[in-house]
């Protein structure tokens, strides 16, 4: 027992060590600024991302499963004036995507209680129907009572088909996108100066020469 014991924890350890390294998502900018909307007056933690930059991110993202790790690294030419302009972005960043996940959420359920609605409605108007297509089976034959009798079957079944549409293929895109939001919103992000990493670079060849 114990020898099966410590093998467990020996595989849990080699499993931790080869841990899947984040996905980078890279944005490479001249300043800092064109990240955000300029027409944007809020202050800079709270300012919404310019809308290349969230379908930039969101693209990429979506490229990933929603398990994987990912990073978003911000390479800027211009020195940001702010001392502590990562810091800021990384806010920003998750505000932003906290916002749009709320907004998802909102979305999802109104579409659920539209969707219940429809249902209701559908579910009335398709027994109203069969109700009045089981009379004319009943008290009426001919060909035009026969395609009445038909048509109200068909029209029955139809107005079921938006809440049905709801339930099986229209809310699962919106819940996706709240959970992808929601990732991002929590996203670690970094700011590195193109100069600094170029000089980086360049002494670490120097050392290998």
């Amino acid at each position: 027992m114990a020898v099966a014991v410590d093998f467990k924890i020996s595989q849990f350890r080699n499993r931790s060590r080869t841990r899947q390294p984040p996905h980078r998502i890279e944005i490479y900018v001249d300043q800092m600024e064109q990240l955000f909307n300029s027409m944007d007056p809020s202050p800079f933690h709270e300012k919404d991302l310019d809308h290349d930059a969230e379908e930039f991110i969101v693209s990429w993202a979506q490229e990933y499963h929603l398990r994987d790790p990912l990073l978003l690294r911000i390479h800027v030419n211009q020195t940001p004036t702010e001392p502590d302009a990562a810091d800021l972005v990384e806010k920003a960043v998750h505000n932003y995507f906290s916002y749009r996940a709320n907004l998802s959420r909102l979305e999802l359920k109104r579409l659920l209680k539209q969707g219940r609605i429809s249902l209701v409605i559908g579910l009335l108007f398709l027994g109203g129907c069969l109700v009045l297509s089981d009379l004319l089976a009943q008290n009426e034959h001919g060909t035009l009572f026969n395609l009445a009798r038909e048509s109200l079957t068909i029209a029955g079944w139809v107005a079921m088909w938006s809440p049905m549409q709801t339930f099986l293929y229209d809310w699962w895109p919106l819940l996706y996108m709240r959970r992808l939001y929601e990732k991002l919103s929590d996203l670690p992000v970094e700011v590195i100066r193109r100069g600094d990493q170029r000089s980086e670079k360049r002494g670490q060849k120097t050392e290998r020469d």
